[in-house]
This record gives structure tokens, C-alpha cells and sequence, in this order.
């Protein structure tokens, strides 16, 4: 049986439990790999795509890859619809709160808006505007967020495509999750 702290509501926690709790939780984050790994194979299903899921995922990272780009940016190229697992209504911003601790700022925010970039793609189809990503026109990322979709995300659905497996990213997923993530307090 695994100790537990002896408190019921936090502010009642002493040092010790939360060194417990703090304990815990950084084990648990020796097996983040492993559970992103899991998820992406989770996307391996059927899908009304003519590829899974996860053959988009694969596909967008070949295609960063093939383009030059480094791990980090490969690594949020596979992982960028990984938040589909979770909440599909929301994914660009869970799979970015997921990336956020690992990655750059410029990544981290690629990531979050990619769902409103590839509205320039088919928001026309359901009359609205596809140009809402315009709004985001001065921001820093914004033509970064743009090529990531125009080059690698949105082309990403082809059946012929000969992307490279999900074993051969798995030592840039493990390399991305063994890394001091950084603290948002």
C-alpha cells in the first residue's frame, strides 16, 4: 500500500505531504512517454478520412521532417491533433497544454491556433469566415502557424503518402518528455 498525506482539503497539508504528493507525481511523469505514445496509438481507428488519425499525425511530422525542420518542431508536428483523444471540440489547445511544459513559446502557440488556421480550408463550406485567422494577423507566429498548415497539416490525408511509422518518432517523443519541463508557477 502507497502512503497518503493526512490531509482532506490542501490547505490543511503540511511539507511533508506534499513532498509525498510531489514525489508521486514526478514517477508519474517518468511514464508521460509512454502514455502519449499510448494515445497516439489510441488514433489508429477508423476515421471518415481516407487515412486514421494517426496516419495524419505521421504524415505531418514526415512531412516537417522531409522540410528540414528540427525535433522539437517534428515532435509538435506528430502530436498536434493529440488532443483529439481527450476533447476533440478543443484539441489544438489541450494537445498545446500537453506540449507546453517541452516546447518552445513558438511551437506552444503554433500548436494552440492550428485548428483556427485550418479553418482557412473549410469554414466556407459551413458560411463562415475563412479568414478568421486574419484576426491573429500581427502576432509574431502568425506566418509560422500558416506554412505549418499549408505545408504540412492540411495536405496531410493522403492515403499514398509514404510517412514513417510510429516507432520510428518514438525517440523523439521519449527524448521531448525526459526533459525538465518547465514551471508555470
Amino acid at each position: 500500500m502507497h502512503k497518503k498525506v493526512a490531509f482532506t482539503a490542501m490547505e490543511h497539508g503540511t511539507q511533508a505531504d506534499y513532498e509525498l504528493v510531489f514525489a508521486h507525481d514526478a514517477a508519474n511523469a517518468t511514464r508521460q512517454a509512454d502514455r502519449v505514445l499510448g494515445w497516439l496509438r489510441q488514433m489508429d481507428g477508423d476515421s471518415p478520412y481516407r487515412i486514421s488519425r494517426l496516419d495524419h499525425c505521421l504524415q505531418t511530422a514526415t512531412r516537417a521532417e522531409r522540410d528540414g525542420a528540427d525535433d522539437e518542431t517534428v515532435a509538435c508536428a506528430l502530436l498536434h491533433d493529440i488532443g483529439d483523444i481527450l476533447a476533440p471540440a478543443n484539441h489544438s489547445q489541450i494537445a498545446a497544454a500537453l506540449l507546453a511544459p517541452y516546447v518552445s513559446e513558438k511551437n506552444r502557440w503554433i500548436v494552440s491556433h492550428h485548428g483556427l488556421f485550418q479553418g482557412y480550408y473549410w469554414f466556407e463550406s459551413y458560411g463562415l469566415d475563412p479568414n478568421a485567422r486574419d484576426r491573429l494577423k500581427d502576432h509574431e507566429y502568425y506566418d509560422a502557424c500558416v506554412e505549418f498548415c499549408a505545408r504540412w497539416d492540411q495536405v496531410s490525408f493522403d492515403p499514398d503518402y509514404d510517412s514513417h511509422p510510429l516507432e520510428y518518432y518514438e525517440p523523439i517523443v521519449r527524448a521531448l518528455f525526459a526533459m525538465e519541463p518547465k514551471s508555470f508557477f
